[in-house]
């Protein structure tokens, strides 16, 4: 493990190094694209006989990383709970029920949608799969990374409230899609329908208990830091409560991200305000921010990494031009265009459904979750999809979201290069 985790670091830093001295540009997108750009150089030189065996190193280095483990159990609580400190919300209370409509029913309709249309669109590019996969890939692509969006929404200019509303709907509308999807996995694995009672109960211990969860562990941490004075200690307790907090949830079956995003609500507002001194919010807030962007960089390099393990076919490679368009406009359809015709409810500037349904990135939770299915034809087709989805919402949909937003809403778009 120690070996591994510094390899992961090493080849981040170096990258990292080269994005800011060559190609500027956002650290997690610039990362990726050259991480990516070196797999492929990779496979190239390989064809031509002359990678010298850096292949075969390359793909035993990368097997030898559970991606969807080091993602769901590692990583994924800390980005959550960083992610979640530097969100107000004073201001996300007006939007609480326009973000729980399109984090629960817009992941759920997307699920469906998406699924249903890739199960009808691929056997006509040769890529026949069952609709339960298919309904499999619909739960692990509907849900857009928190991971991605509040990085990239960092240089995209949104305006406050726009950009408040994307950050919300994405910290809570994985813990719905992760909830869907390990309910289809279970049909999968057992091979029986569940009846509708115990998919509502599933959803309701796994997100309402996480919630609740979260609740407690924020106040308890809260109560905590409202009682001391020292910097050093209360950011050792904002670190116990998302490592040990998430192992618990984990214990609890309940959600572990959805805990973290309130634990993470509740300590960056009401801790930030009243049980925290400046000095104690200056440390919290370098710590943090530091390990979101380490972490976040060392994420995005792996899943440029992780394209040398995918056997890539022209039909892949059309299913996944597919999976992009469909995707688009499944997001479209749940998302944007109840934010274009409830322009009035969600109280969002004109052009928001634009900014929303392009911003809706997708990244590493998807990539984790189609790694998590069982070995297979088909966990091969589906993870070829979610790669070509996750890529290209990065790359082109990262890179073009400030653009999109300049135009749509009228706002300057401001590149923040680290």
């Amino acid at each position: 493990m120690l070996d591994i985790a510094a390899i992961c670091l090493v080849i981040t830093a170096l990258l990292a190094y080269l994005n800011h001295r060559l190609t500027r540009l956002p650290t997690t997108i610039g990362v990726m694209a050259i991480a990516l750009a070196l797999s492929l150089a990779m496979v190239g030189l390989d064809a031509a006989g002359l990678d010298h065996g850096l292949r075969r190193y390359e793909e035993s280095f990368i097997r030898s990383i559970d991606f969807s483990d080091v993602l769901m159990q590692g990583m994924l609580s800390f980005l959550l709970f960083a992610g979640a400190l530097h969100v107000d919300l004073g201001a996300l209370k007006k939007f609480r029920w326009q973000v729980a409509a399109l984090a629960l029913v817009g992941t759920v309709v997307s699920t469906v949608v998406v699924g249903g249309l890739m199960w009808l669109a691929l056997p006509h590019i040769g890529l026949p799969l069952p609709l339960l996969y298919c309904l499999l890939f619909g739960a692990l692509i509907s849900p857009t990374d928190p991971i991605a969006v509040m990085g990239i929404l960092k240089s995209a200019g949104a305006p406050k409230e726009l950009e408040l509303v994307i950050a919300g709907e994405s910290l809570f509308n994985d813990g719905v899609g992760v909830v869907v999807f390990a309910l289809l996995l279970g049909v999968l694995s057992s091979g029986e329908t569940p009846t509708f009672a115990a998919a509502g109960t599933l959803l309701l211990r796994e997100a309402g208990g996480g919630i609740a969860f979260g609740l407690v562990l924020g106040y308890v941490v809260f109560r905590m830091l409202k009682s001391i004075d020292q910097y050093q200690v209360e950011v050792l307790l904002t670190l116990a409560a998302v490592m040990g907090g998430y192992a618990f949830a984990s214990h609890l079956h309940v959600s572990g991200p959805l805990a973290m995003v309130v634990c993470g609500l509740i300590i960056g507002n009401g801790g930030r305000a009243r049980a925290m001194s400046d000095s104690t919010r200056r440390y919290i807030d370098m710590f943090w921010e530091l390990v979101d962007e380490i972490l976040n960089a060392v994420l995005f390099v792996l899943i440029g990494l992780e394209v040398i393990l995918i056997a890539f076919s022209a039909p892949l490679v059309f299913g996944g031009m597919l999976a992009i368009g469909i995707t688009l406009c499944a997001r479209w359809l749940t998302v944007g265009l109840p934010v274009a015709l409830g322009r009035g409810w969600f109280a969002l500037p004109p052009g928001a459904a634009h900014v929303m349904t392009w911003g809706g990135l997708r990244g590493g939770i998807s990539v984790a979750l189609a790694l998590s299915l069982p070995g297979g034809a088909q966990r091969e087709i589906v993870l070829a999809l979610t790669y070509c989805v996750v890529v290209f919402s990065i790359l082109v949909q990262g890179l073009t979201i400030g653009r999109v937003t300049q135009k749509a809403v009228g706002t300057p778009a401001v590149t923040r290069l680290p």
